[in-house]
């Protein structure tokens, strides 16, 4: 071998060593994105699961209120009913004090601001849980699309490595971008999609 080829195999070595640090600098980026959005997937998926268990509790909550109202409300209109066999001005009275307590707690269930247990409150409150619990599916999903992403640039750059194929290391970095992106959209806009559906479904 001449001088002349040993210098250019050793400025291809140089040259496959450079880009081989590079790839190998642009998998570490990607698996510590790849941490990042798991990490963020994984609570948000946790969020979702316990809004949804609040929520579910919250109907529950006020479907018991509405039962109980609706059994003080019929014992109320019964009561006044019976009122015209009453002759007794004594009976009617106690049978009218009844009944007013019977609304007044009927009034209580159904709007309770202090203690935010009426059926109005509640089902504010269960709305409210599952506004957060579709918002957290949401930034789940896309933190998983993410994350999916991050992985196969990691699988695309490492078969660059071995088979010496830049393209493959720019398909891993253009992934890397897809997979910033879908963690922003994660974190700032879960609903993006949604909505960009819904213009679209209305334009159509």
């Amino acid at each position: 071998m001449s001088a002349q080829e040993s210098m250019e195999h050793a400025e291809h070595a140089e040259h496959a060593s450079s880009e081989n640090r590079k790839i190998a600098l642009l998998i570490a980026v990607l698996a510590l994105f790849l941490a990042i959005s798991e990490m963020l997937g994984k609570g948000a998926q946790t969020e979702a699961i316990s809004k949804n268990v609040e929520a579910s509790n919250l109907w529950a909550f006020f479907q018991a209120k509405s039962i109980r109202r609706t059994v003080v409300q019929t014992a109320a209109e019964q009561t006044r009913l019976g009122l015209g066999m009453t002759g007794e001005d004594a009976a009617k009275a106690a049978a009218q004090k009844q009944i007013d307590d019977w609304q007044r707690t009927a009034a209580r269930y159904r709007s309770e601001p202090e203690t935010g247990e009426g059926t109005e409150e509640l089902a504010r409150k269960a709305k409210h849980a599952e506004e957060e619990r579709d918002e957290a599916t949401a930034k789940y999903h896309h933190f998983e699309l993410a994350s999916a992403a991050f992985q196969i640039g990691i699988v695309l750059a490492s078969a660059s490595v071995i088979t010496g194929m830049l393209l493959l290391s720019y398909g891993a970095g253009l992934l890397g971008v897809v997979g910033l992106a879908f963690t922003g959209l994660g974190l700032f806009a879960p609903h993006a999609f949604e909505a960009l559906q819904h213009v679209l479904g209305g334009a159509g």
